[in-house]
């Protein structure tokens, strides 16, 4: 059975997937904290492609929508260290919980702006076009939303990154029909062909979409 062969080596290359990064003891440590506090951070290998990503387009502004525990802030600021992060979550608990992983990571008050808040509220209020980078991980009911304001907030040639694009499996399962899984249905099929990005689609962790601001 041919097919029964292709989807068990699908699995395997992503269970392969998940288990390749090496995360420093920071982030494993926030990781930790993440699953004792009932927040469901980034994968390991979503994560190594934060870390990625901002190397390999030399991300100087970086603004995320989802502070969490701080797994995703400190992959993004791994490998740079002139970088600065403005993170942004509804939930202070979040930021003072994770602030201190940040410090023990060596990252200084100077790179590192939380505003708590509402993103819906907050990220309109951005500059134009003052981002590289801008990592979407917050209410996916405002999804579209999100996305329509980040690209004015990111700069032309600047990237948003959507974790989390199956919607825990949920796109690709045509029974399911909740609004969330929707929305996401409908980023994609908007993005798909866009005039505005360039798109990519990535199976690793529970999907990764990736949209780049076209000049």
């Amino acid at each position: 059975m041919p097919y029964a062969y292709n989807v068990s080596k699908i699995e395997s290359n992503w269970q392969y997937t998940e288990q390749f990064p090496v995360e420093t003891e920071h982030l494993a440590k926030a990781r930790r904290l993440s699953l004792e506090l009932g927040v469901t951070p980034v994968s390991r290998s979503i994560a190594a492609a934060l870390s990625n990503t901002v190397l390999i387009s030399r991300a100087k502004q970086i603004c995320e929508l989802g502070s969490g525990l701080g797994v995703s802030g400190l992959a993004l600021l791994r490998y740079a260290p002139q970088a600065h992060l403005t993170s942004i979550d509804i939930e202070p608990e979040y930021q003072r919980q994770s602030r201190p992983l940040f410090e023990e990571a060596g990252v200084s008050g100077s790179r590192l702006r939380m505003i708590q808040g509402d993103a819906m509220e907050v990220l309109p209020r951005l500059n134009t076009g003052s981002y590289d980078l801008l990592v979407i991980d917050a209410d996916p009911k405002n999804l579209l939303a999100y996305v329509e304001f980040g690209l004015q907030v990111i700069r032309p040639g600047g990237s948003i990154i959507v974790p989390n694009a199956f919607n825990e499996g949920h796109v690709s399962d045509p029974a399911a029909r909740d609004e969330v899984t929707q929305n996401f249905r409908d980023l994609l099929e908007m993005m798909a062909d866009s005039p505005a990005v360039s798109s990519q689609l990535s199976p690793i962790g529970n999907g990764l979409l990736t949209l780049t601001r076209l000049p």
